[in-house]
């Protein structure tokens, strides 16, 4: 066979017929793309860096463009993903591409860059092409370089842009993103009568921004990490460098840096999971504000801000019960009328939990009862008992919020309409309803809605509901049982290795005090002491 072989090859024949060749070309290419899909079906990368290499082997950028371009094509679905540019061109004589996603890239500044480089000789570039774009030659501020294709990767993926250079090793990274943002607006659960109207919004540096024109302090840092694998979020720590407890920063950014997880695109709720790891307790360890004002003054305090990109609303660790019961509004009062609102605002979170549990005790034994309020209790009795009509009454409050929240704003007004007539008024005449459960229901459902933390009243609501079962079931001692066991279960509560219920438990007069009063500016000399700040002076030489 191989003497038949040299012979045909030695009398002029060039090979086996053209048709055969492409038949073995196309068998060769079948079997490329099959091999190619199977490595694609059995990865598993856990993140970028491990998907590139994966692909080439390593996380260095290759100085071969096709090879950078193939690599882009399957860690991140270039040609793919419509949005996602691989814009090769070339300048001063040497080849380049220009990577960037459509919808970040300011239209712009990418025309001025690229109108810049169209003037380049290939005299202008030297042998280090790299270094003479990065010094002279691209006119832009926020410039940087990236040796590792992760890196490029990760960087276009927040907004930037990556520009590669045949023959050379490393990219330049440009800031010339853009996302899409609405204007700062006042926020929904925080409106105040008085006082600043912007909002936080959905974008990080906008965010930032609003802080940073309250607080010119050069002490105030902005901290800068990534969680998730997959979505990387940006996240941001701040706290004022001289004030803060710096135990309590290293420690909020250990935990934040030790979240292992595919990624967070519900942003700061999923990371407040992450780093309290407060299981199935339904009150809220953070508080969350959307107000630029309040987070600058908890900074100010010596609190610690956590933000996170994506979300319109930032964390301020840690808290207390008592913070979540306070309001920007009673600061921008008078102390008196401020304290008076705080007061008021006290007994409608309290009577949000205790009201109708309260009353359903008083019912049930009418021997309690003082004879100045023997006018308390139902004059007649309804077709269900009183427990069934309160659970009844407490799904119907939360289809109605749930309602409120989806319905479109011009049909919210019908709606409330119904829930109130239709439902509550034909309920008490059939006779499924006595008045006073309807009545005591709604003052407790106003206080919830006057919780100024809607985690906080939500979570208020649970209890009520299991002090109601606890009276319905138990009498009088449920009541007594389930009030000591929230407030146990509250005392031992930890938030970042902070008493839950301070100034309360441990006692603090001074600090108690404040909580109950709100006290004028000039008369509160000391930053509060459970924030173990380093400097506690609010006012000099006090």
């Amino acid at each position: 066979m191989r003497e038949h072989e040299t012979h045909t090859a030695d009398s002029g024949d060039m090979g086996p017929p053209p048709e055969f060749l492409a038949e073995d070309r196309q068998e060769n290419e079948h079997t490329d793309r099959s091999g190619e899909q199977s490595k694609v079906e059995t990865e598993h990368s856990g993140n970028v860096e491990e998907s590139v290499k994966y692909w080439q082997r390593s996380d260095r950028i290759s100085e071969d463009l096709s090879t950078v371009r193939k690599t882009l094509v399957k860690v991140i679905g270039l040609d793919e993903s419509f949005e996602v540019n691989f814009r090769e061109m070339t300048y001063g004589g040497r080849k380049a591409a220009l990577f960037f996603i459509t919808g970040f890239a300011k239209d712009n500044i990418m025309q001025e860059i690229i109108k810049r480089l169209t003037f380049l000789a290939p005299e202008s570039l030297s042998g280090n092409a790299l270094e003479d774009l990065y010094t002279y030659y691209i006119p832009h501020i926020q410039v940087s370089k990236a040796k590792t294709m992760s890196e490029v990767i990760n960087k276009v993926m927040t907004g930037m842009s990556a520009f590669f250079i045949e023959g050379e090793e490393s990219a330049i990274v440009m800031d010339t993103r853009t996302y899409p943002m609405r204007s700062p607006e006042e926020p929904s659960l925080e409106r105040v009568v008085r006082g600043a109207r912007d909002g936080f919004t959905e974008t990080l540096l906008s965010n930032i921004a609003l802080v940073r024109r309250r607080l010119r302090d050069p002490g105030l840092k902005f901290e800068y990490l990534q969680v998730g694998r997959r979505t990387q979020t940006d996240v941001s720590i701040a706290y004022i460098d001289d004030i803060v407890d710096k135990v309590q920063v290293d420690k909020i950014r250990e935990k934040i840096k030790a979240v292992n997880m595919d990624g967070i695109p519900l942003a700061d709720k999923q990371l407040e999971e992450a780093i309290m790891e407060s299981g199935w307790n339904p009150y809220p360890m953070v508080r969350y504000s959307e107000r630029p004002d309040v987070v600058a003054s908890h900074i100010m305090e010596g609190r610690v801000v956590v933000f996170v990109d994506t979300s319109p609303s930032v964390m301020i660790l840690p808290t207390t019960f008592f913070d979540l019961c306070q309001h920007a509004e009673e600061n921008r009062q008078t102390s008196t009328m401020g304290t008076y609102l705080r007061w008021i605002r006290f007994a409608g979170i309290l009577a949000s939990l205790i009201l109708l549990p309260l009353w359903l005790l008083v019912v049930i034994h009418p021997e309690i009862k003082p004879p100045a309020l023997s006018f308390i209790g139902p004059q007649t009795q309804a077709k269900l008992p009183l427990i069934v009509q309160f659970l009844l009454v407490e799904f119907g409050v939360d289809l109605m919020r749930m309602a409120a929240v989806h319905t479109p704003t011009p049909l919210a007004s019908a709606m409330g309409l119904i829930a109130a007539i239709l439902i509550g008024d034909i309920a008490v005449k059939t006779g499924l309803f006595v008045n006073e459960v309807v009545l005591y229901m709604a003052v407790a459902a106003i206080g919830m809605f006057a919780t100024p933390s809607y985690e906080l009243g939500l979570a208020n609501r649970l209890v009520r509901l299991l002090l109601l079962l606890a009276v319905a079931i138990f009498g009088i001692p449920g009541f007594v049982g389930g009030i000591t066991l929230f407030i146990v279960l509250l005392t031992i509560r930890r938030s970042f290795n902070s008493s839950y219920m301070w100034p309360f438990i441990p006692f603090n007069a001074k600090a108690l005090y404040s909580i109950l009063f709100r006290v004028p500016v000039l008369y509160s000399k000391k930053r509060p002491s459970f924030n173990k700040t380093r400097d506690n002076t609010r006012l000099p030489g006090k």
